[in-house]
Parts: structure tokens; C-alpha cells; sequence
């Protein structure tokens, strides 16, 4: 595909949705049969126009991934990080997330969860597994889990 249709095929999916760098970037050099420089060229002048910015993409992701998945910040950390989304950025975007309402969902979460696992043997063990595997660092879900078994 030819540079001027595959930026504005590009301009047209980033108006739609939020992109990170790296993102735009496999689907340029795709759009491009490969060609690195002129994929470069093409993501430098999304950034510069805008369309492209990791800071946004970044606080999107948080957002969307904390509220509607229920992730943890563990999780959207490692997965921003897997796209090339620096820690700075990272960081920034993390703590727009109400901490508030983060430990009320992963208390939630263990609750619905608490119900599948009536009768185990290894319930606690199996509660701290899931809130860890829900991108929550340790001592959240400790606090969390105590939460939830004061209340039964």
C-alpha cells in the first residue's frame, strides 16, 4: 500500500479508537510491506498530528481495563509495558485510577469468587491465587480477603 492511503487509513482507525506507538507502528510497517523507515516516518507524523499519543492511549487502557475487566495495576503495568509504553507514562496513568473504587471492585471480584469455592480445603489459598492473578499486588488482596471473611 502506498504512503498516503496507509496514513490515512491510519488517521481514520486512530479517530475511532486510542493507539499506542508500538501499535501503529506493526500496522504501518504491515500497511507498508515492511518498510521500517517509511513506517517511522508515518507513525512520527501521527504523533505530531495528534492522532497518536501514548500518554492518552495509556490512561484509556488504565481506565478501561480497571472498570470494565477489574484489573489491577500489577497487570496494567506489565501489559503497557509489553506495548513499549515507558514507566513514566505508566505511572501517571496508574494513579488517575481511584484507589477507592479499585479495592471495592477487587473485593467484589473475591466475593462472586468466595461462592465458587464454598467447601475447598485450600479456599484462602485459592482467593489470594485469583486477586493475584487479577493484576492486584499482595497486600491489596491480603486486605481485601480479610475484608470479605470478616463479613461471612
Amino acid at each position: 500500500m502506498e504512503y498516503s492511503r496507509s496514513l490515512s487509513r491510519l488517521q481514520r482507525l486512530c479517530s475511532k479508537a486510542e493507539y499506542c506507538r508500538a501499535d501503529i507502528y506493526r500496522k504501518a510497517l504491515r500497511d507498508l510491506d515492511g518498510d521500517a523507515a517509511e513506517a517511522a516516518r508515518l507513525v512520527d507524523e501521527l504523533i505530531r498530528d495528534r492522532y497518536v499519543d501514548d500518554a492518552r492511549y495509556a490512561r484509556a487502557f488504565a481506565r478501561e481495563k480497571a472498570s470494565l475487566q477489574g484489573w489491577g495495576p500489577v497487570k496494567i503495568r506489565f501489559q503497557l509495558r509489553a506495548k513499549g509504553v515507558s514507566d513514566a507514562v505508566i505511572t501517571a496513568a496508574l494513579e488517575e485510577i481511584e484507589k477507592a473504587s479499585a479495592d471495592a471492585r477487587l473485593r467484589r471480584l473475591l466475593e462472586a469468587k468466595t461462592k465458587t469455592l464454598e467447601g475447598d480445603p485450600q479456599f484462602r489459598l485459592k482467593l489470594l491465587k485469583f486477586g493475584l492473578s487479577r493484576g492486584y499486588e499482595y497486600s491489596q488482596v491480603e486486605d481485601a480477603l480479610c475484608s470479605v471473611l470478616r463479613r461471612d
